[in-house]
């Protein structure tokens, strides 16, 4: 007599479908994502190439560089090139200072400016009125810095609107492109107008996925809008705005290049130069390449140490970061 079997009841040997004495073989997931894998081999090359190889240049800053006779055949000077970080150069301390000045302005108002406004267009009721708000907001983000700069020099600059409103009316000018004391309000104005719309998307996305449930009981409990933002959305953006702040705190020696190298020659270098111009203008315009590697080079280490530490005290207060130990 025959006994009939469940077919998930029959060995692997025989044909069954892989259960738990035979794992499932690994071959036709990898035939079947082939290919994504040829998709991400471009992106590797790219990131190859233009992010971890040129990280082998480091090697200048313990070298008295020369670009004529080149890495190979360059002098070794040791540490030397890193005394200016160590016995107080005046040009180097001036970079700093400035550096770490601008990096508080806008952690203090760059920052907050795109949740700020986030939350500002979740409140609005009109979908229609929303996406077009948006996507006003957004295009700034794709002008140059070249273009951002010209817009503000058209606008306040001495022979600007602004100015040519106020001598028209016999009110006087403002002095605000070139004047030295305005001059990292200038930078902060410009970083907001120019990145706050882009910055919101992730804070919208991160606000589409509140469960309006939360809202309707906090208003059934009697909260108000401020009390229901307060308790339910900023408590929903928390681990975003923690993971962007550490990401932050790795570009805090870092506050924009572009955007000051061309407006640096109306203010002066004491007011104006920071650690990226600091190495530019020693590195390709004075051909001091082994002290700018050296200024680089720690520029980015503590950047590293700074997200890791970060990364770190926020596993501390129970929240993910950017990566999980």
């Amino acid at each position: 007599m025959t006994t009939l079997q469940h077919p998930a009841a029959r060995p692997a040997e025989e044909g069954g479908p892989p259960g738990k004495g035979r794992p499932r073989s690994p071959r036709p997931r990898r035939r079947r994502d082939m290919a994504l894998f040829w998709f991400l081999i471009p992106g590797i090359v790219v990131l190859l190439l233009f992010q971890y190889l040129p990280l082998l240049g480091n090697v200048i800053a313990f070298q008295d560089y020369q670009p004529y006779i080149g890495i190979m055949h360059s002098p070794w000077s040791g540490l030397k090139n890193f005394d200016v970080l160590f016995n107080g150069d005046e040009q180097f301390l001036h970079a700093l200072v400035n550096t770490l000045e601008l990096t508080l302005i806008q952690v203090v108002f760059v920052f907050p400016a795109p949740i700020l406004l986030a939350l500002a267009l979740n409140s609005l009721v009109s979908e229609r009125v929303k996406r077009w708000v948006q996507n006003v907001l957004y295009l700034p983000h794709f002008l140059s810095w070249v273009v951002v700069v010209s817009l503000f020099q058209q606008l306040l600059g001495g022979s600007g609107m602004v100015n040519l409103f106020l001598q028209a009316h016999d009110m006087g000018t403002w002095n605000i492109i070139g004047n030295p004391e305005l001059f990292k309000s200038l930078l902060t104005s410009q970083v907001i107008w120019k990145d706050t719309g882009w910055g919101t998307i992730l804070f919208l996305a991160a606000l589409s996925r509140v469960d309006t449930n939360l809202y309707e009981a906090a208003a059934m409990d009697g909260a108000s809008r401020l009390r229901q933002t307060w308790h339910v959305t900023l408590p929903a953006l928390r681990g975003l705005v923690i993971l962007l702040l550490i990401l932050r705190l790795g570009d805090t020696l870092s506050v924009g290049f572009e955007q000051i190298l061309l407006q640096q020659t109306g203010v002066g270098l004491d007011n104006s130069e920071v650690l990226d111009t600091y190495v530019y203008n020693h590195g390709l315009i004075a051909g001091d390449w082994g002290v700018s590697a050296a200024v680089g080079l720690v520029k980015g280490m503590v950047g590293v140490v700074l997200v890791l530490g970060a990364n770190k005290i926020a596993h501390l207060f129970g929240e993910e970061g950017v990566y999980r130990s």
